[in-house]
């Protein structure tokens, strides 16, 4: 081997010498911070699961409010009618008196519709108290879950994109090997090829602080 020869080579050596520490440096902390990432949207799916599972009880005691509520309509609307059909009006007007608010809007429209309906309880105007929150607590709940299933999608994404990093380590660190010239050099541009694809997906990523 010529001089010449020999200081190419050692250039070479130098130059990816130098191209290796940057390469194990930047990637290092890159797969650092894609640990963090991860742990950060597994903390976000783990709240809210916790807050869909919250919006799901509170939904299920709003349903059963509503549930209550109607029940409480049905047997005073029942007793209206009996003292209706028992031509007892002082009495029934003393009933229709107490119906709740959300079952007097109901029957009223009923009455000024004139009655086409079997009973006040199939009109849109009947809303037992508890039923839009139960609706409006469901579909919270629904939105959280998915929200969660996201979450934890994107802690996935980071997850792998630190394997893809680790990649990089190990054929940077296999590349500082005393290999054939060339076959260091191809496992050092591999390297970098991967880094670089890696960089621009962790560019598409979301990112939680």
């Amino acid at each position: 081997m010529t001089e010449a020869e020999t200081r190419e080579r050692g250039r070479w050596h130098r130059v990816t010498d130098i191209l290796g520490v940057f390469l194990l440096s930047v990637v290092a902390v890159l797969t650092a911070w894609c640990g963090f990432e991860a742990s950060k949207w597994s903390g976000e799916m783990s709240i809210a699961f916790s807050q869909a599972s919250s919006a799901r009880i509170q939904a299920a005691n709003a349903d059963g409010e509503a549930r209550s509520a109607r029940s409480f309509d049905l047997t005073i609307y029942a007793s209206f009618l009996q003292a209706v059909g028992e031509g007892n009006e002082e009495l029934a007007d003393y009933i229709r008196e107490r119906f709740t608010p959300e079952f007097r809007v109901a029957y009223d429209a009923w009455v000024e519709d004139g009655m086409v309906e079997h009973a006040p309880f199939a009109r849109e105007e009947y809303v037992p108290e508890g039923s839009v929150e139960a609706v409006e607590l469901n579909a919270l709940a629904d939105e959280k879950f998915t929200q969660a299933l996201e979450d934890n999608q994107r802690g996935d994404n980071y997850s792998l994109l630190t394997v893809l990093f680790a990649l990089v380590l190990f054929l940077t660190a296999m590349s500082q090997r005393e290999l054939v010239p060339w076959v260091g050099r191809t496992l050092l541009g591999l390297a970098i090829v991967v880094a670089v694809v890696g960089v621009v997906i962790l560019t598409t990523f979301p990112i939680r602080i």
